[in-house]
């Protein structure tokens, strides 16, 4: 018998800033390119920065109530202590990039592209992942209420001593899925789990959902 294939963990890339340059928040416009930057302590609530690209920068301490990040890019950069009740960023591009300790109320996020994002101690509401393609994703000590990951192509994704309340995974694609450590609630899209990796305690808890989305009377 061949033996059962390990799930694969995500590889995250370390990431190593270079001397920063303290950024101006004000002369920030849409489809700019910034490098090598630090910005901390601002406010970017409101503020239009479509298609922008953001490369070896580091933001820490910044509000970002309904800022305007679709199409943005995020490469090898590092956001710490990040403040949104809104925010919109379908289309961006997330690559070596780390989030952690921050608060995100609502996050649009749909077609997306991550690759070797770690998100960690983060607090999120409602997560719109829906037709993102997730490689080398990392979610460690955070607290998910809604996680749509619908239609979703993702490939080694993790979550350590994560929380979600509920996960769509209708269509989605999974391929070395980590779920073992999360606390699931409910999941909407059964058949989306094809791929991921859950422990037998886990599939005895989900066993009565199994059955009614397939359903099996489940009788003494």
């Amino acid at each position: 018998m061949a033996p059962t294939p390990r799930t694969l963990a995500p590889r995250i890339d370390r990431i190593r800033l270079p001397q920063l340059l303290d950024g101006d928040a004000d002369a920030l416009e849409p489809h700019d390119s910034h490098d090598a930057e630090r910005f901390a302590g601002i406010d970017l609530s409101g503020r239009d920065l479509q298609g922008a690209t953001f490369s070896e920068c580091g933001f820490l301490d910044v509000s970002a109530h309904e800022a305007d990040l679709r199409t943005a890019s995020f490469l090898d950069t590092t956001i710490e202590r990040l403040n949104a009740p809104i925010l919109s960023a379908a289309r961006s591009r997330f690559r070596d990039v780390s989030l952690d300790s921050s608060r995100i109320g609502s996050a649009e996020f749909y077609d997306a592209s991550w690759q070797s994002v770690h998100i960690s101690n983060c607090k999120l509401g409602f997560v719109n992942l829906r037709g993102a393609h997730l490689q080398d994703v990392q979610f460690t000590d955070c607290t998910i209420d809604e996680l749509d990951l619908g239609g979703v192509k993702a490939n080694r994704v993790s979550f350590a001593g994560t929380r979600v309340g509920t996960i769509d995974l209708t269509r989605a694609e999974l391929r070395n899925v980590d779920l073992r450590t999360v606390d699931l609630r409910r999941i909407v899209g059964l058949p989306g789990l094809k791929g991921a990796t859950l422990t037998p305690d886990q599939v005895a808890e989900l066993a009565s959902l199994f059955a009614d989305q397939l359903g099996i009377t489940v009788e003494d």
